[in-house]
């Protein structure tokens, strides 16, 4: 009975071959290949089964890699290499995370990371969803968005057909997927075809079909791709399993449905106290990734098309702008008459406060991706594999640290002598603020780079530093040794949110769970509160800010929660947008601004 089923089936695929209007792709997902893994020699059985096969093209959508280095990147393109079809690839949440290169590889390897064709009355489009070298939801850009909706109103003439095409569904999966999906409900839009759950789903959204594909290891030594055959005159699509070495099975047969429900929303309303004021001082036409920078009259960020900006602080007009050659994703650090400008191509800019003019450059030996510090008229400042300490003024290199293995993410603390900072190479590390000399360094007992404290900053008070990471560990060590007092066991999943009191005395972690809970810096762990943000399931490694009296707490989707800092009870929550909030920053009148990633910044006041 099989043999007869894997019979009908090869038939019908050959005679899909002998139609007209009909479009056969495919599709490679989630292959996460590493040089030297099993997944490596089962993609070159892959490649080979592809290019005996008659396919329009070939997509690859997404986790290509595992970690997204350089060296894992070009592997994987080496072999890709040898598909002889038209090969459209874009990345995964692997190769944006924790991108070596701040996703700039990618983009060097493959001209881009969105793709459009068309195949007879088919268009194809694909685009990169995120999320961009932080933990957090996926998310599309907010120029890509643009592009999406120009790019189809051109290309879509009367008869044709959209095929969308992304690592994630069009679900909540995505922090903006409602706006990704007011624009596809624009134009004839078949089915979205996504991968990263390494399983076979059909699903639906706002009447528009989607479907989640496998990935190239299904476990159990079931190693495989998609073949889809997209059928415009009969309005059917079908998708195959390709077993490698077995006949493709049949796993779904749907017909095209274009008869899209409307955009179902719901309204939400929020109200401050009334000694608060909240007003939104920039909508961006990129989206934002860093923190922003403050001065008496300024903002500074950086931007997604590359751009680092001045706006000024009270009407967001534009003041000046610089332009750089990939993503941004350091914070602007503001010192006397410059802005030192960390960049994702290898570079810190001094960039002249009131023009933006470039006045100095050093070229580094990769992308930075950490927001520096200045202190005293002194740069503090993670880069890859690096940490150095600039003179502002005078842009001179007084010390270089180099024994790291990875890039630094979080800002460092500089207190004292101490200049404190965690990498994505397992250690927190304690370096002399005077001669950049290691005094210790920490890690959990584990050698997994993403279990690394690389992207939060730590609260440092004389006897402690505290530090969160993605081991869902909080952990104390001795601020002289480095050696550990005491560790929290995974009782408040914790993760990459950290802050601290005004007197140090309390540490502040954001959960998993959407709580805020407060610790004792002390000798010995103890929880002393804790209180429901009303966030849900949370991940983004926003900071918590104490600042008068009140605790700010930014969400992976936009919400701002506020706590009494003496009551510990939650003042009130505040939707910003739909997208992570970055951080938030405190000027020298008290505002506190903050960034979301959608491309908007926010300036919270409170009347006094």
């Amino acid at each position: 009975m099989k043999r007869f089923l894997v019979f009908l089936t090869t038939m019908m695929i050959l005679s899909f071959a002998m139609q007209g209007g009909v479009v056969r792709l495919a599709v490679l997902s989630d292959i996460h290949v590493t040089p030297g893994n099993a997944n490596e020699g089962k993609l070159r059985e892959a490649v080979d089964e592809i290019n005996a096969t008659d396919v329009d093209a070939v997509l690859v959508t997404g986790d290509l890699t595992n970690e997204g280095s350089d060296e894992q990147l070009r592997n994987v393109k080496g072999i890709l290499d040898g598909i002889i079809h038209p090969l459209y690839v874009i990345p995964g949440n692997h190769e944006n995370n924790w991108s070596q290169s701040a996703c700039k590889t990618f983009n060097d390897l493959w001209g881009a990371d969105r793709f459009v064709f068309t195949i007879d009355d088919l268009v194809v489009v694909g685009m990169n969803c995120g999320p961009f070298m932080k933990m957090g939801d996926g998310h599309i850009k907010q120029e890509d968005l643009l592009w999406l909706d120009s790019t189809l109103i051109v290309m879509v003439k009367p008869g044709m057909k959209v095929l969308s095409v992304n690592h994630y569904p069009i679900l909540d999966d995505l922090d903006n997927y409602r706006a990704y999906v007011d624009i596809l409900k624009k134009y004839p839009v078949i089915t979205h075809q996504c991968g990263h759950y390494h399983t076979w789903r059909l699903y639906e959204t706002d009447g528009i079909n989607g479907v989640m594909l496998r990935a190239l290891d299904m476990g159990n030594n079931n190693y495989g791709y998609t073949l889809m055959t997209i059928d415009l005159d009969r309005q059917w699509i079908y998708v195959f399993n390709k077993v490698i070495g077995q006949a493709p099975e049949v796993m779904f047969s749907y017909r095209i449905n274009l008869d899209y429900y409307s955009l179902r929303t719901t309204q939400e309303h929020f109200s401050v106290p009334k000694d608060m004021a909240i007003q939104r001082i920039v909508a961006d036409n990129a989206s934002i990734f860093t923190r922003v920078g403050v001065d008496e009259k300024n903002l500074y960020f950086g931007n997604s098309l590359g751009y680092c900006k001045a706006v000024d602080k009270q009407n967001g007009q534009l003041r000046w702008q610089y332009k750089t050659d990939a993503m941004l994703f350091s914070r602007p650090a503001v010192g006397g008459k410059y802005v030192v400008l960390p960049t994702s191509d290898k570079r810190l800019v001094w960039l002249d406060k009131k023009t933006g003019k470039p006045m100095w450059q050093y070229a580094a030996n990769g992308p930075y991706v950490a927001d520096g510090v200045v202190k005293d008229g002194i740069l503090y400042q993670g880069g890859f594999k690096t940490f150095q300490a600039w003179d502002v003024k005078r842009h001179r290199l007084l010390w270089q640290y180099n024994d790291i293995n990875n890039y630094c993410q979080a800002a460092p603390v500089i207190d004292g002598n101490d200049v404190i900072f965690g990498a994505w190479d397992t250690y927190l590390r304690s370096l002399d603020r005077r001669t950049g000399a290691l005094r210790w360094k920490w890690n959990n007992g584990r050698d997994f780079n993403l279990y690394s404290p690389g992207n939060v900053v730590p609260v440092v008070t004389p006897e402690c530093v505290v530090i969160v990471a993605p081991d869902r560990v909080t952990t104390a060590v001795d601020r002289m040794s480095g050696k550990e007092i005491w560790r929290e066991k995974n009782e408040n999943k914790v993760r990459e949110s950290l802050g601290h009191s005004v007197d140090g005395r309390v540490a502040y972690a954001k959960t998993m769970d959407g709580e805020l809970v407060a610790m004792s810096t002390g000798d010995n762990y103890e929880l002393l509160w804790k209180v429901d943000l009303g966030f849900g399931y949370e991940h983004a490694p926003c900071i918590v800010l104490e600042h008068d009296g009140l605790i700010y707490c930014g969400s992976r989707r936009g919400m701002l929660a506020v706590v009494d800092a003496a009551t510990h009870k939650l003042e009130f929550t505040y939707r910003l947008g739909t997208s992570e909030v970055n951080g938030f920053e405190v000027d020298e009148k008290g505002d506190v601004y903050c960034s979301l990633i959608e491309g908007t910044i926010w300036r919270i006041s409170r009347m006094k």
